[in-house]
């Protein structure tokens, strides 16, 4: 398969060097220097992963992330110059699927890029090819065939790593799973404790199912230990 890449950034010099070292036969890198053609690119065109930058002209990455979020789940990764924690919720938060800080090692960002694409175009993958796709849960289904869920008949729109979440959880329901446990199946990396990613992911997550902390119909907190749903 060969993936097309958006590259949303501002700074040939940088569009230069990820071009550089992103593509290969398997992959090409479109880019554009600015958020609305970035959106207008997205909206008009099959792409599989973004890559944008949050100071752009016109349309900011981040207004950028909600935009497309409207639209569609395709995968995005946030480059910045800001490395405060706050802002890397926001973007998660907004969507986002990874977020990488300026300056970066330009072999980081391929390994970011190819995680991505592993988890998400990896998401339909089953050893047992006679295994349903879907899964039913109280008012919602999961497709894992096409990343797509819907509850009560109408479609909720998520990221690649909020589906991982959902699917991890309800295909295990019942069972208990720590931050790192999650963390590290769904995301693949290293798991640190001041790590605020997941629990943004799953704020984000709870907010489109609609629902609640306090008293959660579907992703319930285990205080000390973890998340998890009940079985049906």
């Amino acid at each position: 398969m060969k993936y097309k890449i958006l590259l949303a950034e501002d700074d040939l010099d940088i569009v230069k060097i990820l071009k550089l070292y992103l593509e290969n036969e398997n992959t090409e890198v479109v880019s554009v220097t600015n958020g609305l053609d970035a959106y207008n690119y997205v909206i008009l065109n099959k792409v599989n992963l973004a890559i944008l930058d949050i100071m752009m002209p016109k349309l900011n990455g981040l207004e950028l992330t909600k935009k497309i979020r409207q639209q569609n789940n395709v995968p995005i990764i946030i480059l910045s110059a800001k490395n405060l924690d706050e802002d890397k919720v926001l973007g998660l938060n907004l969507g986002a699927d990874d977020y990488i800080t300026k300056p970066f090692n330009p072999l980081e960002v391929v390994a970011r890029v190819n995680a991505v694409l592993r988890r998400f175009y990896n998401l339909g993958t089953r050893s047992d090819s006679n295994k349903s796709s879907i899964t039913h849960y109280g008012d919602l289904v999961i497709n894992s065939d096409s990343f797509t869920v819907t509850r009560s008949e109408k479609d909720i729109i998520l990221t690649p790593i909020e589906f991982r979440i959902l699917q991890l959880l309800i295909k295990n329901a019942g069972r208990v799973y720590t931050k790192s446990q999650i963390y590290e199946h769904v995301i693949g990396e290293y798991f640190e404790t001041d790590n605020n990613t997941l629990m943004a992911h799953i704020s984000n997550l709870r907010n489109k199912l609609g629902d609640s902390s306090k008293n959660p119909k579907y992703i319930k907190t285990i205080r000390g230990l973890g998340y998890k749903v009940e079985k049906n």
